[in-house]
């Protein structure tokens, strides 16, 4: 068995902050901080985690293993960064670069990744045998974890749930809108954030933002229509999943997992299309929040 590092440093590159997160060996936090991405930098973004790792081992005293949760995946292929909606880190050499930088050995995985790890470690799914934990948040991805494990795939795209077409569309959701991916009626442009609010302007011509749709809920059955689309289009986007993989929970995180009663109300828009006799969905909003990302991403190095 491998020596447990002095530090499991964790790091979540999201498209406006960069957050790390450094575990001691009994599990404590020994260090957190959030800066600014450089967007459309990349220099600087590989810069700015090089200076967060050495500020967090300089504060405590400690060198760390180093796991990264970023946009995208790393292509098995050629090392390159493949499917980032950070568009700068796109067709880069990330991981090499960043190892470079460190001095070390660096494992990274998708943001989605990182949160299906951390919540299956010690989270809404720990214990679980399977779970697919769902981000909707300005884009819309995920994780999958079987037996406390990350699943990759030959691709590294195991679980890109997002850039599959909606199920079951209806006559006004074909061909749906453009997808930054260059596709139409990706599950992106339907049920992330930024999608959920283009949904309401399109059929109310109201633009707001999808909190203060979720707030005018309640009172304005305009905002509580879109709700409903909403929860509909992600009821038949979660039972694909079921269909095909099963799994024996769903974590819900990002922004719009906080829509109150969400996790409540999504099982019953799945079970009319999970194709089993008496259907069973475990849905649970996730216990670490906005945290999970780097949390899992400390726990690449779990073993």
């Amino acid at each position: 068995m491998a020596a447990i590092p002095d530090l499991r440093i964790g790091i979540d590159l999201g498209g406006t902050k960069i957050a790390l997160i450094a575990f001691d060996p009994d599990e404590r936090v020994a260090f957190e901080k959030r800066v600014p991405t450089p967007r459309e930098d990349y220099a600087g973004t590989v810069e700015a985690i090089a200076a967060l790792v050495a500020e967090a081992e300089r504060t405590t005293g400690k060198r760390g293993t180093v796991g990264i949760g970023m946009p995208g995946s790393i292509s098995p292929v050629d090392g390159k960064v493949q499917n980032g909606n950070s568009t700068w880190l796109n067709d880069q050499p990330f991981g090499r670069d960043l190892e470079a930088a460190l001095g070390r050995e660096v494992r990274l995985a998708n943001d989605a990744d990182c949160l299906a790890l951390s919540e299956n470690y010690d989270g809404a799914a720990a214990g679980a045998a399977s779970s697919f934990a769902i981000i909707l948040g300005t884009g819309c991805g995920a994780g999958v974890v079987i037996d406390g494990h990350l699943l990759a795939g030959p691709n590294a795209i195991a679980g890109e749930w997002g850039h599959n077409p909606l199920p079951w569309p209806k006559p006004d959701e074909t061909p749906g809108q453009k997808c930054w991916c260059g596709k139409h009626g990706c599950l992106e442009t339907w049920v992330a954030g930024p999608s959920f609010a283009a949904d309401h302007f399109r059929v109310t011509g109201e633009k707001l933002d999808a909190a203060t749709i979720i707030a005018r809920a309640p009172a304005d059955p305009n905002a509580q229509a879109t709700l409903d689309r909403h929860l509909d289009r992600l009821g038949r986007a979660v039972a694909a999943i079921v269909n095909i993989l099963d799994p024996h929970v769903i974590v819900l995180a990002g922004g719009l997992s906080n829509m109150p009663g969400l996790d409540q109300r999504l099982p019953g828009a799945v079970l009319p299309w999970v194709f089993a006799r008496l259907p069973r969905v475990t849905v649970r909003k996730a216990v670490h929040g906005d945290a999970s990302g780097v949390r899992g991403a400390a726990r690449l190095w779990n073993d």
